[in-house]
């Protein structure tokens, strides 16, 4: 009798990295929640199929706390996919889990919302020039570098850059410049009408931004981590 030997392949790991949104809530959680809730009016589809993480460094919350927040945050169908600063005791079944050592990077639709268009990566390049408007649902994504685009981002578009955005019409979507962890990066648009700007990790929505600058040409940038907006006309 002759014995034969069924081999299995071996099991095979791979690493791949995805963009994730980092939420990192400040004292008091209340305000900080009514600032989300204020984001989600705003730009409903804002966080729809997004990795998000949850940064509780500047919180150091109790498990109980922890928990809180985590349920506050499925409540408005924000799924946390890890938690980041958290100590050892706060995490346990039913929990996300930890999340460590992460390095800074850069941001879809809700039921009844326009499904989103795949976001575009684009590599090989310092900068990257779109000579065609970036329509409502598209998402760019350029982490080497500034971001120009000739015509407008519509509504529920996005551009996402590691250096700066040039927008030479109108801003009426999200820009998220300095996504690699540049601080430096400014936002410029012909006409300033966005529903959310953000460098460097840090966010204005649509309703903290002064409304004499509507319909303006406008520059972005930070002092320290105060965001700040001027008209250039």
């Amino acid at each position: 009798m002759t014995s034969q030997t069924q081999t299995r392949p071996p099991i095979r790991f791979r690493g791949r990295s995805f963009l994730a949104v980092v939420l990192a809530p400040e004292a008091p959680i209340e305000d900080w929640l009514a600032d989300l809730d204020a984001l989600a009016r705003r730009s409903p589809a804002f966080f729809a199929g997004r990795a998000v993480i949850l940064d509780v460094t500047a919180l150091a919350p109790s498990r109980d706390a922890l928990k809180d927040l985590v349920a506050a945050l499925t409540e408005r169908e924000i799924p946390i996919m890890g938690i980041e600063g958290a100590g050892s005791g706060s995490l346990g079944p039913g929990m996300p889990p930890p999340i460590h050592g992460g390095r800074p990077s850069g941001e879809v639709a809700m039921p009844g919302e326009t499904p989103a268009a795949p976001i575009e990566r684009v590599t090989g390049a310092k900068s990257l020039m779109l000579e065609s408007p970036v329509r409502s649902g598209q998402a760019i994504l350029f982490p080497e570098g500034d971001v120009t685009v000739m015509g407008s981002v519509a509504s529920g578009a996005e551009v996402i850059a590691g250096g700066s955005i040039h927008i030479y019409g109108a801003l009426r979507g999200r820009a998220i410049a300095g996504a690699a962890g540049s601080p430096g990066a400014r936002i410029f648009c012909r006409k300033f009408e966005p529903e959310l700007l953000a460098i460097d990790g840090l966010y204005r929505i649509a309703d903290d931004i002064d409304p004499t600058l509507r319909g303006r040409a406008v520059q972005v940038w930070l002092e320290g981590d105060t965001m700040r907006t001027a008209a250039l006309d």
